[in-house]
């Protein structure tokens, strides 16, 4: 009889939560203080106010940011209307686009490609060693042509952060 382990739990964003929530408030928020303002002038009606719901709806899926995941192989960026996933171990290329709202784009072999926030790895590093494994990975396998640099640059950043924490946390610095 054989027993299989069951699959790690996936890595995720760990601030995600508290960013929704805090899209969620900003989004609520305007919609209350519209239609406050609106029924406080005498002109709110039904039509109004749910141009205010359809507006304060639009305002939570623009501030709502995307639900990175990751696991062994695999890297997930969940937004509000669709969902790309690459084979992290399958890469083809890694490249970083921008300076001041950087965006990290990766391509896989089966065609697949994403973008995120490279933020959201210098935040949570678990999800950049899930990234960098598959990374490790295809340089090995051969199929990574373009992103060495991109994992360098991106590993000192990373590494750099994590030891500025670690210090914060320490009260040494």
């Amino acid at each position: 009889m054989r027993h299989s382990t069951p699959p790690p739990d996936p890595t995720g964003d760990r601030h995600w939560r508290g960013d929704a929530r805090l899209a969620t408030g900003c989004a609520l928020g305007f919609l209350g203080m519209t239609l406050l303002v609106d029924w406080n002038a005498g002109t709110l009606t039904l039509t109004r106010a749910l141009l205010w719901f359809a507006m304060s709806a639009a305002l939570c899926a623009v501030l709502l940011p995307h639900r990175v995941t990751a696991g062994p192989g695999w890297l997930t960026v969940d937004s509000p209307l669709l969902r790309r996933t690459v084979h992290t171990d399958a890469l083809t290329v890694v490249r970083q686009y921008g300076d001041v709202s950087a965006r990290l784009v990766l391509r896989d072999t089966h065609g697949q490609w994403l973008e995120l926030d490279p933020r959201v790895l210098v935040a949570n590093p678990l999800l950049w060693h899930e990234l960098e494994t598959g990374i490790r990975h295809s340089m090995e396998r051969g199929t990574l042509r373009q992103g060495t640099d991109v994992r360098r640059h991106l590993g000192h950043l990373i590494d750099d952060e994590t030891a500025r924490s670690v210090l914060r946390a320490s009260g040494i610095s």
